[in-house]
């Protein structure tokens, strides 16, 4: 009996020592801060022993300390009401506040501040605090054991009390825009060094593969979050286009076109998403069928009841150690950015895009606020012992955009997002079952000058030129059917749509395509990085290469013989879906016949073909859809958009993503084969759910071979059955292998 009655007290008295730790610390700084701030004080006008200054600055630290534990989680669950960017600038006014209020309840009207003072003294003593509790939790393993399992009882309490099964959860974590091989030179150790993602690089060396996954034609977040969260991706040709049978412009970052995309994939599959069975989706474009949404695109309009999605904010702000560390890296990031831009700008540094307006806030959301969130609901989603998270870190690939994939901001960014990474792995440990942690990417990114600077005009320009139009003088400055008539359409686009749902504006208005372009107003021309989209409102149906021949005769060869364009996607009434390149070849999809010599879908690689042809058949696919061209040798190409790092079409590391997952799992595809697409992709994360699970798993549910039903794990052959700890151990060496 005395045994078992012993630990609660040995528990009970280290929480006291390390309640009494944060408080000699939290005393101790406000002390110090007294001394070198003049407007604040912890004695009265008259003076005070040193004694009674101690116990002042004791009875103000504890105060600040109860009202920070009892009050602020109340203020952070009612300021959820407004937008979430405001939030997290009212931290330090509320800090402020609880700091003047802990002073106000001291005895005898000894400690006093003004406002300003208040704010900055009670950021201080909040980082302290934080500081603290972080070492001790480090330095006490069992006690950060022991915390985390409260936390997570405390959160299967609310959820219906059951305790979570044996069986491993997943937990699926996308690195946005991280290509292939940006991540192997990141995963490298150098010569006397360390590698740039010495986190992630450890998972790989030990308990994970690598292995790349060829994208769509449409390398981009809307097409492959879609599949690989919906199962299907299938007309949806661009980030951005123009519907004629809508008469309007989808944008997948828009939540009203983002929800209508997940309408149409749950529809065409019959099937709510990978998530759907105790599932949570977090900062992603769609639900996947999660019933625990936080930062979600496709739900950020609604204001029924149901709608979670802002929950993530309050799990994290909650903590106004956390809120307060976030704020203060808010300020620091945008500080950086621009003395960064400004380098960038002093030493000429080409290529390079305009980084000025509103982008140094987005950047400072995107690779702080949203990727603090995010990280904090995926650590819940594990306490509370979740079957399957899916997050997106979208901020590398913010950056990536206008500083280049592998720029030096970049390079900072993929060491913050390293040790989120790491965080997740330790907090795994703690949880109450165990944990697959599976990384990804949704595409890569390819660098090169914009397809303006390089030639000096839009792609709207030289499809009015080429269509006989007048063509303005300065037309970059101009509104026609989009941003600098559609060629400057803005970049970032995850973040921004993002920190646009923070503020409660999710819909932008102002710098996108209208809705409903006039009819009269010319061609709809936008882009999707270095892939452009051409429509004609003016005509109806899917305008076919001799219509246009017909009425716009320069056009297509205008198109086909710029150096700045690869190929152009055209619907023949005779041969179908043509492409045509330059010196008057064409690649004649349906049959695979080449006419003029040379095919103009060589410099892209093999599999081109496949993903041109797969978009062409379409549903609603734009009259003209143009890649620009890639350099043999270096994979640049052309955005035509502002971006330096871009993806949306082909050429280049954009089409090249990558999956890291454990060796417990089954190897996603056979060592001979090549994984293609983000439905295949869907597919493999299913087997992966599945195994985790303990189910049947038969065949590899066309992972990679179209769903013949042959395994792609144990080489064909029918069904194969798992257990609850998954799959048998791997052949050979627990090293990570990056093949092809």
């Amino acid at each position: 009996m005395h045994g078992v009655t012993r630990i609660p007290w040995r528990r009970l008295g280290a929480g006291a020592l390390r309640v009494g730790a944060v408080w000699l610390v939290t005393t101790v700084t406000m002390l110090v801060l007294a001394g070198l701030l003049p407007e604040f004080r912890l004695q009265s006008a008259d003076g005070d022993s040193a004694t009674v200054i101690g116990i002042t600055a004791a009875a103000g630290a504890g105060a600040f300390g109860l009202l920070s534990a009892l009050v602020w989680p109340v203020l952070v669950r009612a300021f959820l009401l407004v937008p979430a960017i405001v939030l997290g600038t009212l931290v330090f006014f509320l800090n402020g506040s609880l700091l003047w209020l802990a002073l106000y309840l001291i005895p005898y009207d000894r400690g006093s501040t003004d406002p300003t003072t208040a704010v900055v003294v009670a950021t201080v003593m909040s980082a302290a605090s934080s500081a603290t509790n972080a070492l001790l939790a480090v330095r006490d393993d069992r006690a950060y054991r022991h915390r985390l399992a409260r936390i997570a009882g405390r959160r299967r309490r609310r959820e219906g009390g059951a305790r979570p099964p044996c069986t491993p959860g997943t937990v699926f974590l996308q690195l946005d825009g991280l290509g292939h091989a940006v991540l192997a030179e990141a995963l490298r150790t150098p010569e006397g060094g360390r590698p740039l993602m010495p986190a992630v690089a450890a998972l790989c060396g030990r308990t994970h593969r690598l292995t790349p996954w060829r994208t769509d034609w449409s390398s981009q977040t809307g097409a492959s979050q879609l599949g690989i969260l919906h199962g299907s991706n299938a007309d949806v040709p661009a980030f951005r286009w123009y519907e004629k049978s809508r008469g309007e412009v989808i944008v997948s970052n828009r939540p009203t076109s983002a929800a209508e995309l997940q309408r149409r994939a749950v529809e065409r599959t019959g099937d709510r998403g990978l998530l759907a069975q105790d599932g949570a989706s977090r900062g992603n474009l769609f639900t996947g069928g999660a019933k625990q949404v936080a930062l979600v695109l496709s739900v950020s309009a609604r204001r029924r009841k149901e709608n979670r999605s802002r929950a993530g904010y309050f799990a994290y702000f909650s903590d106004p150690a956390n809120a307060t560390r976030t704020a203060v890296s808010f300020v620091a990031e945008v500080v950086r950015e621009i003395v960064q831009s400004t380098r960038a700008r002093l030493r000429r540094e080409r290529p390079r895009v305009g980084r000025g307006g509103l982008y140094p806030f987005v950047r400072a959301f995107a690779t702080v606020v949203e990727r603090d969130v995010v990280v904090a609901a995926v650590l819940g989603d594990m306490l509370s012992g979740r079957t399957a998270v899916y997050a997106d870190l979208v901020g590398y690939d913010e950056v990536a955009h206008h500083s280049g994939p592998r720029g030096r901001d970049t390079r900072q960014v993929l060491r913050r997002l390293d040790r989120a990474v790491g965080l997740i792995v330790k907090v795994a440990e703690h949880a109450p079952r165990p944990y697959r942690i599976v990384l990804l990417s949704d595409h890569g990114q390819s660098a090169g000058e914009t397809f303006e600077d390089a030639y000096g005009l839009t792609l709207e320009e030289l499809v009015r030129a080429g269509s006989g139009l007048r063509v303005p003088r300065r037309a970059g400055r101009r509104t026609a059917v989009g941003p600098a008539a559609g060629s400057r359409s803005p970049s970032g686009a995850e973040a921004r749509a993002s920190a646009r749902a923070a503020l409660r504006r999710p819909e932008e208005s102002g710098q996108e395509p209208p809705r409903r372009p006039r009819r009269n107003a010319g061609p709809v021309v936008l882009a999707s990085g270095n892939l452009g989209l051409v429509s004609f409102p003016d005509m109806p149906g899917r305008v076919t290469r001799e219509q246009l021949e017909a009425r716009r005769p320069a056009l297509l060869r205008t198109l086909a013989e710029h150096p700045g364009v690869g190929f152009v996607l055209v619907h023949s009434e005779e041969h179908g879906p043509v492409v045509l390149g330059a010196g008057e070849s064409e690649h004649r999809l349906e049959t695979g016949e080449i006419v003029g010599g040379r095919d103009p879908l060589a410099p892209f690689g093999p599999g081109a073909a496949a993903a041109v042809l797969r978009t062409a058949r379409f549903t609603e696919v734009p009259d003209l859809m143009v890649n620009s061209s890639v350099d043999p040798d270096t994979g640049a190409v052309h955005a035509f958009e502002e971006q330096i790092g871009s993806h949306g079409g082909l050429g280049g590391e954009q089409n090249r993503a990558f999956l890291l997952s454990p060796l417990e799992l089954s190897p996603p595809v056979r060592p001979d084969e090549e994984l293609v697409g983000a439905e295949a992709v869907h597919r493999v994360l299913r087997r992966w759910l599945a195994e985790n699970a303990g189910y049947s798993v038969y065949g590899g549910g066309g992972v990679g071979d179209g769903g013949d039903g042959e395994s792609a794990a144990d080489g064909g052959g029918g069904a194969r059955t798992v257990g609850a700890t998954g799959v048998p151990p791997v052949a050979g060496p627990a090293r990570c292998t990056a093949a092809r």
